[in-house]
């Protein structure tokens, strides 16, 4: 082991805890790996996936994660691939041939990939040395709509008979912890857990209104050095406080999820090469960046959670040297983050129409996640969340997917294209081709319709498509993909499953709400804040840190909200207006009730209601309040 560590990985030793975890699975045993951001967890299935024989199937949500790991595995020589969306049809052919053949010894794939059962039947002969499990949290409570399918990831890997599991997270509280464990059936003894301390982090709170909270951000930029993260709620927010800071001389760029991928690449590349000096970023920045030199995280809004906040400020001062974590505390936060939560949970009314609709779709169906996102008004995430708690309990079962637009484009002229082929497929592609009004322009393809025109199954007209891409005939791109399933029980009754649904959607808005609590207590508590952020993750520690704002003696504040205000004539007589426009996307309460407050849904962003004058009238109101007034006039 010490050999391959050293002429492999150029390591003389293993870091704290990573000798532990390690051992654990060379002796054939699952393990759980508790270390905080930066603490080293790569290199625990890293080493015993090059040791073991066989293959090492690595799961993460972060597409720029596996690129940057696989691309330096293969710098050393170590035969390591990924399959993800951007790879060519003949790359992810090639990366599955090598896997059948037992040529790699790591591979990389999303939760998703995992669950798809095509791929799980690729798997089929395959010698898997481990699975390892990133971010491992999401198979808990925490993260349920981040990435659903990682709620199904411990019995997928029951079904393929894994010898070893390793589970790894930044961020674990000990019921999540004991979640981990029992899903996974990895002994109390094979969990390694490192101490979340981190005595170069500096933690301060700043209490501050709305309307100070800009100017104290500069002041306190005017003091730190960089680079420097400034987390925001909202992707508007991240905008107008990167303008503001380069309206006042600072190299600043927002980072969120409403950019271009290809924008935020950019961005983040800079960041990391020094070009960019601050990020103002939702969350949707940070997983998966490695930069060692962060001198400053800066809370500009309240975090959503304790777990949250943690792996943020753990992005600080990785190199070991001082770093300040600065949460701007502002009481008004709460409004708004509860209005995220409240406005998220579906309605059981909600959740039985998407029911009704999916379960009387047949024994074997395919749907469009986005289409019944935006026809039932429920997030897709959401969706997918209330589809994986049906596949665990055994009313659905997952299949492929496919995707029900193709875009082609001809490569050589439709006459060279046509030549030496039989009768009947150059009637299909005559028939195929006949929109095409120049050779040179993209055509678009709805599979379903033109599978029927022709009177063939969309599987075979997407086959027939395929082989036009491989030979290199047609340039291809898909779009509007659909998962297929199969209805184990056809006697489901969509009201009693919905009810069951609504239950634990209610339960988790309850444990969200219990979440933002405990952060601002941690704000508003006398004790030292490093005691009080470890003790939320079962780590005792004896003695104050010494370096936080309680142990420099500076007194807590209680974070007041503004007084809240009521809905005045004028925003009454607009929004009567605005039902008058009579849309569609604005038909109950609840979606009334969103619009007002700010808060996107699926049927209201295919509508662009988010252009219209009134969206986010009533932003700064309670979503509750807001949703009894939308009842009295619908």
């Amino acid at each position: 082991m010490k050999d391959v560590l050293k002429k492999v990985f150029g390591f003389d030793q293993l870091r704290a805890g990573q000798s532990e975890v390690i051992e654990t699975l060379m002796a054939g045993r699952s393990a759980l790996a508790i270390f905080p951001t930066g603490g080293g967890k790569s290199l625990c299935y890293q080493l015993p996936a090059v040791l073991l024989e066989g293959t090492a199937l690595i799961i993460s949500p972060l597409l720029a994660l596996m690129k940057d790991q696989v691309d330096g595995l293969v710098t050393k020589d170590i035969k390591a691939a990924r399959l993800d969306s951007t790879l060519s049809a003949e790359e992810y052919i090639e990366t599955i041939s090598k896997l059948k053949r037992g040529e790699l010894k790591l591979l990389y794939v999303s939760p998703e990939k995992l669950g798809n059962t095509e791929f799980q039947k690729q798997l089929k002969g395959v010698k898997i040395s481990l699975i390892a499990v990133d971010e491992a949290h999401c198979i808990s409570e925490w993260g349920h709509n981040f990435r659903p399918d990682y709620l199904k990831l411990a019995a997928i890997c029951r079904k393929l008979r894994v010898p070893r599991v390793l589970a790894l997270t930044a961020t674990a509280t000990p019921k999540v912890e004991t979640n981990i464990r029992r899903q996974f059936r990895i002994a109390k003894n094979d969990v390694v857990k490192l101490s979340f301390h981190r005595n170069n982090l500096d933690l301060r709170i700043s209490p501050c209104s709305a309307d100070q909270r800009k100017d104290i951000l500069l002041d306190k930029l005017r003091e730190c050095s960089r680079p420097a993260i400034i987390y925001v709620t909202r992707q508007e927010t991240a905008e107008e406080i990167a303008t503001f800071l380069a309206k006042n001389k600072h190299v600043a760029r927002a980072y969120h999820a409403g950019l271009r991928s290809e924008l935020r690449r950019e961005i983040q590349e800079e960041f990391m090469g020094g070009e960019i000096e601050i990020v103002v970023a939702t969350i949707a920045f940070g997983m998966g960046v490695d930069k060692s030199n962060i001198r400053a995280v800066f809370h500009y809004n309240l975090p959503k959670s304790l777990e949250g906040y943690t792996q943020e400020i753990g992005r600080a001062g990785r190199d070991g040297q001082p770093a300040i974590c600065d949460l701007l505390a502002c009481a008004d936060d709460q409004t708004v983050l509860e209005n995220f939560i409240f406005s998220d949970i579906p309605s059981e009314r909600a959740v039985r129409n998407l029911l009704e609709r999916v379960l009387r779709l047949g024994e074997s169906f395919d749907v469009s996640i986005y289409e019944l996102a935006t026809t039932c008004d429920i997030r897709q995430t959401v969706i997918e969340t209330l589809f994986a708690y049906l596949e665990m309990d055994g009313i659905l079962e997952v299949g492929g997917k496919s995707f029900d637009t193709y875009r082609l484009k001809l490569l050589r002229s439709l006459k060279s294209l046509l030549a030496g082929r039989k009768l009947k497929e150059r009637k299909h592609l005559e028939h195929l081709f006949a929109p095409l009004d120049a050779e040179w322009k993209w055509l678009s393809v709805k599979i379903p319709d033109v599978a029927s025109e022709l009177g063939i199954s969309s599987e075979k007209l997407r086959e027939l498509i395929s082989e036009l891409e491989t030979g290199g005939d047609i340039a291809l791109k898909k779009s509007g993909w659909r998962q297929a399933y199969r209805l184990k029980k056809t006697d489901a009754d969509p009201k009693s499953i919905s009810a069951e649904m609504a239950i634990k959607l209610q339960e988790r808005e309850t444990r969200e709400l219990s979440r933002l609590d405990q952060v601002l207590k941690l704000a508003q508590g006398k004790r030292c804040l490093t005691q009080a952020l470890l003790a939320h993750f079962d780590e005792k520690m004896d003695e104050p840190c010494g370096h936080c704002d309680r142990c420099r003696g500076t007194a807590p504040v209680k974070l007041k909200r503004a007084k809240p205000r009521k809905i005045t004539q004028s925003e009454h007589t607009q929004i009567l207006a605005l039902l008058e426009e009579t849309h569609a996307a604005l038909g109950t309460p609840r979606q009334l009730a969103r619009f007002l407050c700010g808060m996107s849904s699926p049927a209201s962003m295919r509508a662009r209601l988010y252009r219209n004058d009134h969206y986010g009238l009533l932003s700064n109101l309670p979503f509750t309040e807001v949703e009894i007034f939308a009842e009295s006039l619908l």
